[in-house]
């Protein structure tokens, strides 16, 4: 898979690609990641890639001509144009959608994703319109600039591509991973302690020691039994998801995520946080 990213700051990828995972997932080639300086694309003295907005207002608009010549040496055409197949050109910005996991895994079967990195008062519409399919944000919140969320989409679409991580199941356990039902139930003959968060918050994970400042690791874990293990794993996904993200049940409830155990403990737990 391919990255390319369009940013007026290139020296801002320099350290972030060269640990962990996308570092191995970079020397094995199986994630290929360019940073493309836009100020190249920009032809007078002072490289100026920004102007006045029309109509007025604070701020400064990234230019449409160096966006388009820097997308044009990467061999990319307007939106529908022949070899756009297997590509998607981002924008990020805070007008975006939200990025979540559906997307990454979205993202993650497509053969090249360029993403574009808005500056001060973002980039000319007009580019959004003729070139980007999607228009991505990572929080509702304004950064200074779109080079955080490439980087934070990267990592989390990377991951997703088969090989990058050690453990395939990895990412199949984990927040707002997949359902339960789509997991197979054993391993080698063992039955399965993990249990799916089908789009919910992940449960705890405790390590050694048993003890730790006079906090024990609940019993469960160390008793050996894997059903035992997997209820009270679920109860915890539920437990955690309605304390911190209960628009995430909400969103459960509507698509029938849910179970009827689950549905069951969640009366259990919303009546302990209300007692």
């Amino acid at each position: 898979m391919r990255f390319e990213i369009l940013t007026i700051f290139p020296e801002f990828f320099q350290g972030f690609f060269e640990h962990g995972v996308v570092s191995r997932a970079r020397k094995t080639g199986l994630v290929r990641v360019d940073v493309v300086d836009l100020r190249g694309f920009a032809h007078d003295r002072h490289r100026t890639v920004d102007d006045r907005p029309f109509g007025g207002g604070e701020g400064m608009v990234l230019k449409p001509e160096p966006l388009a010549e820097a997308l044009e040496s990467l061999g990319i055409g307007l939106v529908g144009a022949p070899g756009r197949e297997g590509v998607s050109v981002v924008l990020l910005s805070a007008q975006g959608r939200p990025f979540t996991q559906a997307v990454a895994r979205e993202l993650a079967g497509l053969e090249r994703v360029v993403l574009i990195c808005g500056r001060y008062e973002g980039v000319d519409e007009r580019v959004n319109t003729l070139f980007c399919d999607r228009e991505l944000s990572i929080g509702d919140y304004v950064l200074s600039g779109g080079e955080l969320g490439a980087a934070v989409i990267v990592d989390a679409t990377m991951r997703l591509v088969p090989g990058v991580l050690g453990n395939e199941a990895s990412s199949e356990f984990e927040s707002f991973g997949a359902a339960d039902g789509t997991i197979a139930a054993d391993v080698e003959g063992v039955p399965r302690s993990q249990h799916g968060s089908g789009g919910l918050l992940d449960y705890p994970h405790y390590t050694r020691p048993k003890e730790f400042l006079g906090a024990r690791v609940p019993e469960v874990l160390v008793g050996g039994d894997h059903a035992a293990v997997r209820k009270w794993r679920r109860e915890e996904q539920l437990r955690k998801t309605l304390k911190n993200r209960p628009d995430l049940l909400e969103r459960a409830q509507r698509d029938a995520g849910l179970s009827k155990d689950d549905l069951q403990m969640l009366d259990r737990l919303r009546a302990e946080a209300s007692s």
